[in-house]
């Protein structure tokens, strides 16, 4: 299905690099008027060509209103930030308060940052799309073996489905795509090298496709979820993992 989003104004968070980058290139495609936003300064240079670009922390409130205040009104926002920031799986008992909050700051705070930021002019035209990027990991047990990541994705679920409830009768839809396992950055490549080949092919033998996702698989749900012939598709979690859930 092609999708047309001439003159539409978007905000993706999270685009420097992989998912992000990939929709932020697939709006800019169907010919919306899009504005990427990542504290990744030097990777929004690299995807400047498809949008505007703003650099900050998007776990700070302050910084995240001042940004959408200087875009303006907008009619889809997709969260995609987030991710492990560089942790790895440690014991419970090794986990400090600092390592778990970073990521609730990263996968859920911004997240909710963001949609707080966009709600009242999408209230006041009386239309907007909010899609959140989620993760199996939000779902079941995370591949990661990161407890804050799993639990900051399930986090991010319950919030999609709690704004799809309060925003609805504004006439905005809010929805969750849930990847599976995507070889999108740096981060992925490296949980990936660290499965080993009989990792790998067990990792693969679970997936119906017989294949990993790519940051494009993860783009085609955002814009399908974005699009008007889905007004009446809210509160949803969308798995985009070739079968493995």
């Amino acid at each position: 299905m092609q999708h047309d989003f001439t003159d539409r104004r978007v905000i993706v968070t999270g685009a420097a690099q992989g998912i992000g980058r990939a929709i932020v290139a697939r709006f800019a495609a169907a010919g919306a008027r899009v504005h990427a936003l990542d504290r990744d300064a030097e990777g929004l240079r690299e995807a400047a060509g498809a949008a505007d670009t703003a650099a900050l922390d998007l776990a700070d409130r302050a910084a995240v209103q001042a940004a959408i205040a200087a875009i303006g009104p907008v009619d889809i926002l997709v969260t995609a930030a987030g991710g492990v920031r560089g942790q790895q799986p440690r014991p419970i008992e090794d986990i400090d308060e600092s390592a778990w909050h970073q990521l609730f700051q990263a996968n859920a705070d911004s997240a909710f940052w963001c949609a707080q930021a966009v709600a009242p002019g999408m209230k006041a035209q009386g239309r907007g799309r909010i899609v959140t990027i989620s993760s199996g990991a939000g779902l079941r047990p995370s591949l990661t073996g990161i407890q804050a990541y799993a639990a900051s994705k399930h986090a991010l679920v319950g919030l999609t489905r709690q704004l799809a409830w309060e925003l609805g009768p504004h006439g905005i839809t809010v929805n969750s795509v849930a990847p599976g396992f995507v070889l999108s950055n740096p981060a992925t490549e490296r949980q990936w090298q660290g499965y080993g080949p009989e990792g790998q092919a067990r990792l693969v033998e679970s997936i119906h496709t017989r294949r990993l996702g790519t940051p494009d698989d993860i783009a085609h749900a955002v814009l399908f979820l974005a699009a008007d012939e889905s007004s009446w598709i809210s509160g949803q979690v969308l798995s985009v993992d070739g079968g493995r859930s």
